[in-house]
């Protein structure tokens, strides 16, 4: 009996890599020698100690994979459906801002899109150099442009876009007050107007996740733009 010689590979000094390099470049060989796929034995996947055939085991991976784009679907629906949710809420907003007839009134609406809408539980509107909006309260702060603690945020004014993750102590103190490591676990920061000239809106959650520095911050920038319009609107 004799055997063809593998055109192109040295049996004497043939290694692993050289054979997977020649089959995938031979997608015939099988056809040729049908009873080998037969013969072929591999480990189960599923760790039994038992062998499967390289049909078996090729569908078993062909299941892997559909498994897997399975999940990727479904992610990419539940943020497809998470974007959707966040544009009504975006929309609904703007009209509550179209809405309002005076600067106190777009003050009270910005606050219960926060609140009710968007379900954010603390926020605070810093306003540079607006004092005849309203009184002070939780929610509003009114304060001077030169004031050093809001220009602790002169690199988030700088880069003029929404920024999310952690603060320093003392940002988070002038925002939220002494105390509030525990509510505060992470923060989303809106500059308003150009370079923060009117201030910045901040969000925060106990949740060190909920704000992270990976999160798309589209959708903060376009409620940015809304209320920076709002303001200076008339």
């Amino acid at each position: 009996m004799t055997t063809r010689p593998l055109r192109g590979l040295d049996s004497t000094t043939l290694n692993e890599a050289e054979v997977a390099a020649w089959l995938e470049t031979t997608p015939d060989f099988f056809d040729r020698h049908p009873q080998l796929l037969a013969r072929l034995r591999l480990t189960d996947p599923r760790g039994s100690a038992q062998t499967v055939s390289l049909v078996e085991r090729q569908a078993e991976l062909l299941r892997d994979r559909n498994r897997e784009l399975s999940r990727k679907l479904d992610e990419f629906v539940a943020v497809a459906r998470d974007n959707d949710a966040l544009h009504l809420k975006v929309l609904a907003l703007a009209r509550r801002l179209a809405a309002a007839r005076s600067r106190a009134a777009v003050v009270a609406a910005i606050e219960a899109a926060l609140r009710e809408d968007f379900g954010v539980g603390q926020s605070v509107l810093v306003l540079a150099g607006m004092d005849e909006t309203a009184v002070d309260s939780r929610f509003l702060r009114s304060v001077r442009p030169e004031m050093p603690e809001l220009r602790s945020f002169e690199t988030l004014f700088n880069g003029g876009r929404p920024r999310c993750g952690q603060l320093r102590d003392s940002q988070r103190e002038f925002l939220f007050g002494p105390g509030s490591a525990e509510e505060v676990g992470s923060v989303a920061l809106v500059p308003l107007g150009a370079q923060g000239q009117l201030g910045l809106l901040a969000c925060a959650s106990p949740d060190a996740d909920r704000f992270n520095p990976t999160m798309s911050t589209d959708f903060l920038a376009r409620i940015g733009e809304l209320i920076t319009a709002a303001l200076t609107a008339g």
